[in-house]
């Protein structure tokens, strides 16, 4: 599971769409976001358009069977609107945690911070970088 996903976020720190698609089952439901591959995707253009520089750390990763917690950090400098929020080319630090369930190597279930709520705050001045 550990090298698993070190190639999972290898693709998304390469804003490999495709391949993240590879990672991800076609009905994966996600806890207060809409479910499926391809809304998971859009979401994840819309955050690349914003920050073309965006990259994730992990931090640490806990496995257990077909479960993961794993705490990133994440980043990047807000280049294009995002969320209806003009470019402030501010530099971004998040902090993200998400529990993933793989069935067949591919993510079937998540849920964690992945609601931008820190990132927003920050792109109106809200909390430090």
């Amino acid at each position: 599971m550990r090298e698993w996903h070190a190639d999972y976020l290898d693709a998304c720190n390469r804003h490999d769409l495709d391949a993240i698609r590879s990672f991800l089952s076609p009905s994966v439901r996600r806890a207060h976001l809409p479910s499926g591959s391809d809304a998971w995707i859009d979401d994840l253009a819309e955050l690349f358009t914003a920050f073309p520089d965006w990259r994730w750390r992990r931090v640490q990763l806990i496995a257990e069977e077909d479960r993961l917690a794993v705490h990133l950090r994440a980043g990047g400098t807000h280049a294009a609107a995002f969320r209806g929020i003009a470019p402030t080319r501010r530099h971004v630090n998040v902090a993200e945690f998400a529990m993933y369930r793989v069935m067949d190597r591919r993510i079937a279930e998540y849920s964690g911070t992945g609601d931008h709520i820190e990132l927003l705050a920050q792109l109106h001045g809200g909390l430090p970088t």
